[in-house]
């Protein structure tokens, strides 16, 4: 008989109601604090009730990990249907998620746990492309391996318009954030070697520095995988959204650009004003 495999993740993949029943992910929820009362990300809580509570009251959430408890209670549903799981976490340098998950794991002979060295649908990306290795017939070992070689050639990038949500959550200093502010500053921060950095300043206006990075990011797209690109945003207008959509379209002949929405846990860091293009590189990244 075939092994049956089951690809899961947890929330921080930033993957669509539609991505996920279409590709049948099962999401393990990171839990997200707000005044003395935890929430289960994209269960009962979402990014707007975040904007909304700091509106009305500069609280911003405290996010958290899944323990190790979580996680093997997560895994042992599906392990006692029959499955081999191949689970995907956030970068390990950004949360002790991933090393939950991999102590988890060391309780089953068939649970994969892979650091997707990434966030948002950087480590969506990785999840997509297990899942098609899934319908391929690849086995739950062989989908780690190859996806454990495939997160180093994921280019995650995002520009933040705003950095209110960084310097409260004291991911930015408040000089840094004043003279940002004060000169128009957009920093572009991408994920290079499973850490955030900022790789470079835009100065502007968010709708024309969002042009230029998305020129800059995907230029003639000569090493760019073509079969998937997420255009991800963390609240941003439709106007603006819509219009990085039709320009990556213009880009490149992509042949899938998915437009997907941030979820509370990465939401909480970046702030509304927040869009980034993530794909798959042909070769790796320095």
């Amino acid at each position: 008989m075939s092994e049956k495999v089951l690809i899961t993740s947890d929330s921080t993949t930033d993957l669509s109601p539609e991505l996920i029943e279409r590709y049948n992910i099962k999401i393990l929820p990171l839990g997200i604090s707000l005044s003395g009362k935890t929430y289960k990300d994209g269960i009962d809580i979402n990014p707007d009730m975040i904007y909304d509570h700091y509106n009305k009251t500069g609280e911003l959430p405290k996010t958290s990990a899944a323990n190790i408890d979580e996680c093997i209670s997560f895994y042992k549903q599906f392990v006692d249907e029959g499955y081999s799981i191949v689970h995907f976490a956030l970068s390990s340098d950004m949360s002790s998620t991933f090393n939950n998950c991999r102590l988890a794991a060391q309780e089953f002979d068939n649970v994969y746990a892979i650091d997707t060295r990434n966030l948002s649908t950087g480590g969506g990306l990785l999840v997509l492309a297990a899942a098609d290795m899934v319908a391929e017939g690849l086995s739950a070992s062989e989908i780690a391996e190859k996806c454990t070689e495939l997160a180093c050639r994921v280019d995650a990038s995002f520009v933040i318009d705003n950095l209110e949500f960084l310097h409260k959550g004291g991911r930015c200093s408040a000089v840094a954030a004043f003279g940002a502010n004060l000169l128009k500053l957009k920093p572009c921060v991408a994920v290079r070697n499973g850490k955030m950095g900022v790789i470079k300043k835009y100065r502007g206006k968010y709708e024309s520095v969002l042009k230029e990075y998305i020129d800059d990011m995907i230029g003639d797209a000569s090493d760019i995988e073509l079969d998937r690109i997420f255009v991800t945003h963390a609240g941003c207008t439709p106007e603006i959204y819509n219009a990085c959509y039709e320009q990556v379209k213009n880009k490149a002949p992509f042949k899938e650009i998915l437009l997907t929405r941030a979820g509370s846990t990465i939401s909480s860091h970046c702030g509304r004003d927040t869009l980034g293009v993530l794909f798959i590189r042909k070769s790796p990244l320095n």
